[in-house]
């Protein structure tokens, strides 16, 4: 049970739940706009949950706190959207999925969207993505073939067991902590307060809106970045899961020094939905983001539309899958 309309409380942490590693098949940006999308895209998510971390203390013609009975019922609610969270991060490294990406990188409307649908399957220690069309299939068979042997290759360096592969799963072991560090600092990095419940198709969820926690001191130039967000979330409280997430960015964010800078009014937006019983995944995202790096103005519009999941396994399993749909024999020697 949240609590009422405009009584605020402090918390929420969870970890990002669209971790991607090193990828194959996608081309990777050095410049700011790489940086961005990643920074901003992690501190978007994280800052979607956080577990309770108290109420801040009334002001005068501040809203009366919440009783306690409502405060443990908030955190009872939120350690369960933790534990759900947690387990739809690691279920997202088993799974395969349809992406349509639409990227629009100049003016709106200016020229037509550059659109982009792969194939992105769980590589191990990425994402592999697959060039197909509309429908999710292929458009070229030789090529798409050659692709599936690509990330045949992949997945087979990703099952062994050996130095390489131990700096590489090591390397990603510490992103996953430098998150974690991140998300720890939002336990006190925001207010959120309950505004309404609204309907979404035969479900009922619970909209927040967060706010930057004015007591917060940041311990790092990420975590500042954390007082120049805000925005709302919904959540389906029968199923203790995050619906829906809005954030947008209301003060100029440098990245690097001088090296970039995001403008106010840069906008962000998440849909997910019950994908497999009890996990949760995206199937709408939406990035609108307007600076510049260096002395160069920049324009980012991404949508991104998920679809057709289906649970692929970890690098062992998913391995078997493609060599089957290669039509090669399961039991085929690994690639050293």
């Amino acid at each position: 049970m949240p609590a009422e309309p405009g009584q605020p409380w402090v918390g929420w942490n969870a970890r990002a739940t669209i971790g991607r590693g090193p990828e194959s098949n996608t081309e990777v940006d050095g410049g700011s706009r790489f940086l961005t999308m990643r920074l901003l895209t992690a501190i978007f998510l994280v800052s979607l949950i956080a577990a309770g971390g108290g109420t801040v203390p009334a002001q005068d013609g501040s809203p009366a706190p919440v009783l306690q009975s409502e405060l443990q019922e908030q955190q009872a609610l939120l350690e369960r959207v933790i534990a759900n969270q947690k387990k739809n991060d690691l279920a997202q490294f088993t799974y395969e999925r349809l992406e349509r990406q639409e990227i629009q990188k100049s003016t709106a409307g200016s020229q037509p969207p550059e659109v982009k649908i792969t194939r992105a399957v769980p590589a191990g220690t990425g994402v592999d993505r697959i060039p197909v069309g509309p429908n999710g299939k292929p458009v070229d068979a030789a090529a798409y073939r050659a692709e599936l042997e690509k990330l045949e290759r992949s997945l087979s360096w990703a099952a062994e067991e050996g130095r390489a592969q131990r700096e590489a799963y090591e390397k990603i072991a510490k992103k996953q902590k430098e998150r974690s560090d991140l998300l720890d600092a939002t336990r006190i990095a925001f207010i959120y307060t309950f505004v309404e419940r609204e309907p979404r198709g035969d479900r009922m969820l619970s909209k927040y809106r967060v706010v930057p926690n004015p007591a917060y001191k940041p311990t790092s130039r990420a975590t500042a970045i954390f007082s120049k967000v805000r925005g709302y979330l919904w959540i389906d409280e029968d199923a203790a899961q995050l619906a829906r997430a809005e954030l947008e960015v209301t003060e100029d964010i440098s990245i690097g020094g001088f090296l970039a800078k995001i403008y106010k009014g840069s906008h962000l937006v998440q849909d997910r939905y019950e994908i497999a019983p009890g996990l949760w995944f995206a199937t709408y995202s939406q990035y609108d983001f307007d600076g510049r790096r260096f002395f160069m103005s920049f324009a980012v519009h991404e949508r991104t539309t998920y679809s057709q999941y289906r649970r692929i396994g970890p690098p062992k399993e998913a391995l078997q899958a493609i060599r089957a749909e290669l039509g090669k024999s399961t039991s085929a020697k690994t690639y050293p």
